[in-house]
């Protein structure tokens, strides 16, 4: 299953559909890192794959140049996850650095509108398939993978799988950076706050009443039926 979800993209090393997860339809959104580093080659790729929308989770101050021109008919719209400025953000920056599921809850309960922006942005856009992503492709883009996903019924087990791929994926760009291994020096603070992956994602999963979530923190019945229709 896997396998073939996985998208090469010249330039970028952490592409797939996610489809097949519970009810998503292949070829309806797509997860990825940072796509500043694909080729004209990539891009041709993600508009033949039929993406028509970049949805972009960084901050406005985060994006680097792209390497080469994106296609003339694709969109993107940013609408940033994190929540700079405020307690959580100054909280989380130092206690897991907002890189690990340990924030999810907390973001989710204080601040849903960011997270239902994201929705938004996905089930209003134009006809054809969704990227989204953030810088690695890792965290913020995992939150939003893991509301999609329970609003598609995947699985707790589904949802984990695909959120650690990331960090086999993501690996070159790390050793690139001279950064630690990731999935080693996330376990050890998921550790050291008594918790590892599993517990934490599964909780967040289990409490989030889908899609109750979206409709408490203003998307409306329009836009969750239009994007009940683009996933599924």
């Amino acid at each position: 299953m896997t396998d073939a979800r996985e998208l090469s993209w010249d330039g970028c090393v952490n592409v797939r559909d996610l489809g097949t997860l519970g009810r998503l339809r292949p070829g309806a959104l797509v997860r990825m890192e940072a796509p500043t580093r694909l080729t004209s080659a990539g891009w041709a790729a993600a508009w033949d794959y039929g993406v028509r929308t970049v949805v972009d989770l960084r901050n406005p101050d985060e994006p680097e140049p792209d390497l080469a021109p994106r296609p003339a008919g694709m969109t993107t719209v940013n609408t940033p996850l994190d929540p700079v400025g405020t307690p959580f953000y100054a909280h989380w920056s130092k206690t897991d650095f907002l890189a690990t599921p340990l924030h999810y809850p907390g973001l989710l309960a204080e601040h849903p509108g960011l997270v239902v922006a994201a929705v938004r942005a996905i089930a209003t856009a134009a006809p054809g398939g969704v990227v989204f992503h953030c810088a690695s492709g890792k965290d913020r883009t995992g939150l939003l993978s893991l509301v999609l996903l329970s609003l598609a019924g995947a699985t707790p087990g589904e949802i984990i799988a695909d959120y650690l791929l990331t960090y086999e994926r993501m690996r070159p760009r790390f050793e690139e950076l001279g950064v630690r291994d990731q999935l080693t020096a996330t376990t050890e603070l998921l550790t050291a706050h008594g918790t590892t992956f599993e517990e934490s994602l599964t909780s967040t999963v289990t409490s989030l009443r889908m899609p109750d979530f979206l409709l408490d923190n203003g998307l409306s019945e329009t836009d969750l039926a239009a994007l009940r229709t683009r996933l599924t």
